[in-house]
């Protein structure tokens, strides 16, 4: 019987989920991403979870798409692989629970991070990166482009002109490059990146979960907003957050020169 390909665990409100597939440089196959599509849905759901925390088995943070085997390169009909029939049933779907989650995911980057593997990592909220790790938009090397939303997420994070030269170029981005050039919010040593990542997750399990919900939301359609578009919503958070038992909470720890107690409501 093969091991489970993510590992989960809940501990302190925060869901760790980790890629297991070490053989493969925990590559995605397709029981990988459906396990994935299942801890979302459950990080989604149950309100013991309020962050999650993704990380590899292993070397290697996630080589990208398994290209052996089973899965997304299974033949079609016609001898061919339909690589966008696979995108649209597992892979963009993970994508889109990912950013839609309204809880903060953490990436612990523990290795490499190559093709989709280096796009999961940046679909994340906040990105930890061991100093020995690395981001690789491999895809051009077999004549495809960056998914998992690599088109999206690169623009938005290393500028139009990088974002370009990596996809073209193939190029592998080193941890504290990446960093250099807003992929990575923080690089660590390699012993201590699981320590950091949790100290991280955990922090964020105790704080205003409906806040950070609404931080992923104005941030992610301010993509495509007008700025006037963008107040509206701005001002529309405010007056539901203004509401909750979490702000009111949060305004007299301030006054009273205590930590915040945030329940989520």
């Amino acid at each position: 019987m093969e091991p489970a390909p993510v590992i989960a665990a809940l501990e302190s409100g925060v869901l760790v989920l980790t890629l297991n597939r070490p053989q493969r440089l925990n590559a995605m196959s397709t029981a990988l991403i459906e396990a994935m599509n299942r801890e979302l849905a459950r990080a989604r759901d149950d309100s013991a979870v309020r962050a999650v925390l993704l990380t590899g088995t292993g070397r290697g943070f996630c080589a990208g798409a398994d290209l052996v085997g089973s899965g997304p390169m299974e033949p079609t009909a016609d001898g061919r692989p339909d690589l966008g029939r696979e995108m649209d049933r597992i892979f963009n779907p993970m994508i889109r629970a990912m950013r839609a989650l309204p809880k903060p995911i953490v990436a612990a980057v523990n290795g490499v991070a190559a093709g989709g593997g280096a796009n999961l990592a940046l679909a994340c909220d906040i990105v930890l990166a061991a100093r020995s790790a690395r981001f690789d938009q491999a895809f051009v090397r077999i004549s495809l482009i960056p998914d998992l939303g690599g088109t999206w997420f690169l623009p938005h994070t290393v500028g139009d002109a990088r974002a370009r030269a990596l996809a073209m170029l193939g190029a592998a981005v080193p941890a504290e490059e990446a960093r250099r050039m807003g992929m990575v919010w923080q690089v660590v040593d390699d012993a201590d990146l699981m320590t950091e990542a949790t100290a991280l997750a955990r922090r964020l399990a105790a704080g205003p979960t409906l806040s950070y919900a609404a931080i992923k939301r104005a941030i992610n359609e301010a993509a495509t907003n007008t700025l006037d578009q963008q107040l509206d919503l701005e001002r529309d958070s405010q007056r539901a957050l203004g509401r909750s038992a979490d702000f009111r909470e949060g305004v007299a720890a301030f006054l009273a020169k205590r930590p915040a107690q945030f329940t989520g409501h």
